[in-house]
């Protein structure tokens, strides 16, 4: 019955809606759905945080707390690897995945897994953020909307990107950093008439938050200090220092998680890593959930911290301390949401650069301040500015970084300073690395999406789809004759030398034979292995196509044969690749 009506719809909508009016309404739909998913995750997660508070409180319960982290990562990859049944990790980085290599189709199950399994995460003190799973959630409602009305690749890339900007403008309260997130991050190749559908779709998903929650958003902070000129060399310093954090940022990530992912058994992960966050946690409490209560506490001058004060009284409000309880947290934040996400737990790091930003920041001021005997900088303008420089570092995301700053301030006062310290730590992080955490990984892989046109088209052919198995075998003990009587019967001119192991020994083609195939005289005493030679270069059937297509630029050869674990396959041509480009062209990214 669904499917009838949906068939009538969609023929009524090819008659009466052009596509660019249709993009619109659905970008409306998408934004609002995703508002009402961010205010349903950041309800959820608060709910669970408070009922688990009761315990802290509680004077013989105080420590509880360092266990929470610990039950949720369990209960998370149960959850996820035995119910959901999906893999976990890097939510963005599998959008870019799916962009990249699936044409934009995203599971129907990530439309709410990633709500679910972050909310346990992050609501037992999961040291990662929401935004990651709620732009995950977002995306998908996208992506399906999409294909449940059969819209093309390019259109079905921008609901995807409709989808992150309505998450993340209404988990902030920013639509203008939504769509640019959603231009930065998410897509490859952004035209005017696709920025129309992002700004509805981030408008909406804003309106649904606000009206919803009202000034409850996950981070908000208004202004106390006017910016001023002469810290703009200090700001150039914290520029630097916030590029070289982010570098170690993403490289401390990458290392914890490969470390902690050697360990198979998924629940003996998710115990050694929970214990590991727990003990972190108990030496540095602000580790414990998203961060941005300790962040708060720091931007409005309150600099003891809930639990600490327990560990560490008496000297938790001498200056020196504070120094090096904060550079401890800076080192070790990127480790605690490392062992989260490595561990099994579900989350992103968007929240973390944000809190590390933030610590960084202050720690900056505070060091400046202490050592030149009075206050000489704005410790909540650096706390903000450091925010937005190790984001823009870590994410290599300068502009989403500014206007994100710029509007959960509620102001442009701070404008100049974002921008310098946006720009200097982006141009510092690229140096040491090409990538961005989010797009590290498919860089290694192959799968990362291309930021140019011709490439990006290219990158969505699936290479399996047009690997050419009609070729006729020949065995290399076979005579001339045989492979005579073999060209007789075949349409094309390369012929695979297969052992009777399945494995490509060489290949023979009609100009090796065209000399002597008419000799009969030769037909029985000159066997195959004496004519074949070997391919120019080989192919896996799992390779990226920039891979192959180097390959055939290096040798200038036209075909190419594919082998998988030492068995023959079949042979990619040039020709069927360019068909399938120009087909694709027509289809995917023009349509």
């Amino acid at each position: 019955m669904f499917l009838r009506w949906l068939h009538t719809f969609l023929v009524w909508r090819l008659k009466h809606i052009r596509d660019r009016n249709f993009l619109i309404y659905l970008g409306i739909l998408i934004g609002i759905i995703s508002g009402l998913a961010a205010v349903a995750l950041k309800t959820s997660v608060h709910f669970i945080q408070k009922a688990l508070k009761v315990w802290i409180e509680t004077g013989e319960h105080s420590f509880i707390y360092i266990i929470y982290p610990l039950i949720g990562i369990v209960f998370t990859v149960v959850i996820a690897r035995y119910i959901l049944r999906e893999e976990m990790g890097h939510g963005i980085t599998q959008i870019l995945y799916a962009i990249s290599k699936k044409s934009g189709v995203i599971l129907r199950m990530k439309m709410y897994s990633k709500m679910i399994t972050s909310a346990i995460t992050v609501g037992f003190g999961g040291s990662v953020g929401l935004e990651a799973p709620i732009v995950v959630t977002g995306s998908a409602i996208g992506s399906n909307l999409g294909q449940l009305v059969h819209l093309n690749y390019k259109k079905k890339t921008l609901l995807i990107g409709c989808g992150a900007a309505g998450a993340i403008s209404a988990i902030f309260n920013s639509p203008i950093a939504g769509v640019v997130f959603a231009i930065e991050v998410i897509l490859t190749d952004v035209t005017i008439s696709m920025f129309i559908p992002l700004l509805i779709s981030s408008v909406f998903g804003a309106l649904t938050s606000q009206v919803l929650l009202g000034s409850e958003i996950l981070f908000s902070f208004s202004l106390k200090d006017d910016f001023v000129l002469s810290d703009v060399p200090w700001f150039v310093g914290l520029g630097l220092v916030t590029g070289l954090i982010s570098v170690y940022f993403t490289r401390v990530t990458y290392w914890v998680e490969g470390k902690i992912k050697h360990i198979h058994n998924d629940i003996v992960r998710g115990v050694l890593g929970g214990i590991a966050l727990g003990v972190l946690v108990l030496l540095m409490n602000p580790l414990y959930g998203e961060g941005y209560n300790t962040i708060k506490a720091l931007l409005n001058g309150q600099e003891a911290f809930p639990y600490a004060e327990n560990m560490y009284s008496g000297i938790i409000g001498n200056q020196y301390f504070l120094i090096i309880f904060l550079t401890a947290m800076v080192a070790f934040k990127p480790v605690a949401s490392a062992l989260t996400i490595g561990a099994g737990g579900s989350g992103g790091i968007f929240a973390p650069t944000l809190f590390l930003g933030g610590l960084l920041g202050y720690l900056f001021a505070l060091i400046v301040n202490t050592l030149g005997g009075g206050t000489i900088l704005s410790p909540s303008n650096f706390t903000l500015v450091g925010m937005c420089g190790v984001m823009s570092g870590v994410l290599h995301a300068p502009l989403t970084a500014i206007f994100l700053i710029a509007e959960i301030t509620s102001g442009y006062t701070l404008f100049v300073p974002l921008m310098l310290v946006s720009a200097i730590s982006f141009s510092a992080t690229s140096y040491f690395e090409t990538h961005s955490l989010y797009e590290k990984h498919l860089a290694m892989t192959g799968d990362l999406i291309p930021r140019n046109k011709d490439k990006l088209v290219l990158s969505i052919i699936n290479l399996q789809k047009i690997i050419e198995h009609d070729l006729m075998t020949i065995s290399p003990d076979a005579s001339l004759g045989q492979l005579v009587e073999l060209v007789r019967k075949s349409k094309r001119n390369i012929f695979p030398v297969v052992n009777a192991h399945g494995q490509l020994v060489g290949i023979i083609t009609l100009d090796d034979i065209r000399d002597i195939m008419f000799d009969q005289g030769a037909y029985n005493t000159l066997l195959v292995n004496e004519l074949m030679h070997s391919p120019p270069a080989q192919i896996s059937s799992h390779e990226n196509m920039q891979s192959v297509m180097d390959k055939f630029e290096a040798t200038g050869a036209w075909n190419l044969p594919v082998i998988d674990e030492d068995q023959y396959v079949g042979f990619i041509s040039k020709s069927r690749i360019f068909n399938t480009y120009r087909n694709k062209l027509k289809r995917e990214h023009l349509g």
